[in-house]
């Protein structure tokens, strides 16, 4: 910033001639100063954009996330209430694949709630446990497939911009949500991993509210994985007490 004092004294001895290139100086400072300014302006006035529909499936998105993390059933009725409201966020803005997602997420999201109830052993609640080897591989195929076969529909028969970003991203975050509704741990490795694809796309579609969102679903993402291995630790102990002498 420019110092008051300097200013001061040029403005007693402007006719002076050596004090046109300390002028010179203070006004390209100043507008220097003020670019500066209107750049975190604008970028503030972005980040709070979006419009009331966006911020409350935000919220509702968020709060979500955390009661999964938490491992309350409370998550699924809150995630179709959120997902009804992003099928309409994700139509305006053109993620067609990300709009049909929430589609599929409302229907597994009412299948998770009924197996985290009864999915366990005679119809008891599901704990949490390792993915097995097949549902890698099922998983795996199922990415590779929809990727290929939604991001070419797309490319040629919509408007998408991203199509086979939107698809790819669409299928890891349906196998992640599978793993999710079986309770395994390891359905937060990929939303590790999505989140962290969805936080740019997002922002390059200026869906800033949301593009936010994901970078904290990031965070709970981590939190859900400690969670839910402290919990899978438990569990293992609760079967396999161990034996006193």
């Amino acid at each position: 910033m420019p110092d008051i004092r300097k200013i001061t004294l040029m403005l007693v001895s402007f006719d002076h001639a050596e004090n046109y290139a300390a002028w010179r100086g203070v006004l390209v400072s100043s507008f220097s100063c003020l670019a500066v300014v209107q750049s975190l302006y604008e970028f503030w006035t972005a980040a709070a954009g979006g419009s009331a529909l966006e911020w409350v499936a935000v919220l509702t998105g968020f709060v979500c996330v955390w009661l999964a993390a938490r491992e309350s059933l409370w998550n699924f009725p809150v995630a179709i209430f959120s997902c009804a409201l992003y099928i309409l966020v994700y139509y305006r803005a053109g993620l067609y694949s990300d709009g049909f997602l929430q589609i599929l997420f409302i229907g597994l999201s009412v299948y998770g709630w009924y197996q985290w109830l009864y999915g366990g052993r005679s119809h008891s609640e599901l704990h949490v446990t390792r993915a097995r080897p097949f549902e890698w591989v099922a998983c795996a195929a199922f990415v590779l497939a929809y990727t290929l076969g939604a991001g070419y529909y797309l490319q040629h028969h919509t408007t998408a911009t991203l199509p086979h970003w939107d698809s790819f991203t669409t299928a890891v975050s349906l196998a992640a949500q599978y793993l999710l509704m079986r309770k395994r741990l390891e359905n937060w490795w990929l939303w590790i991993f999505v989140d962290i694809l969805y936080v740019p796309i997002l922002w390059y579609k200026q869906l800033y509210p949301t593009s936010a969102l994901y970078a904290l679903y990031l965070g709970l993402a981590v939190y859900g994985y400690l969670e839910w291995r402290r919990a899978s630790h438990v569990a293992v102990g609760k079967a396999h007490p161990a034996s006193t002498v």
